[in-house]
């Protein structure tokens, strides 16, 4: 698991943009951003599916 702030530098030094990610994977930019800012808890819902697949959480 990574914190936000891992995800953030691997999305950096990938070359790769948080909403092309959400769009690949059906999100909303918005609902990507408050998962990474830490708006949303992400214990459940999409919040979660969207911290699983970032790798910010472990899937149950």
């Amino acid at each position: 698991m990574f914190n936000s702030q891992q995800v953030k530098d691997d999305f950096k030094r990938k070359g790769l943009t948080f909403s092309a990610w959400a769009k690949e994977h059906g999100y909303r930019v918005n609902d990507v951003y408050r998962v990474l800012n830490g708006q949303v808890k992400a214990n459940y819902g999409k919040g979660h599916e969207i911290a699983v697949k970032l790798g910010l959480k472990k899937a149950v």
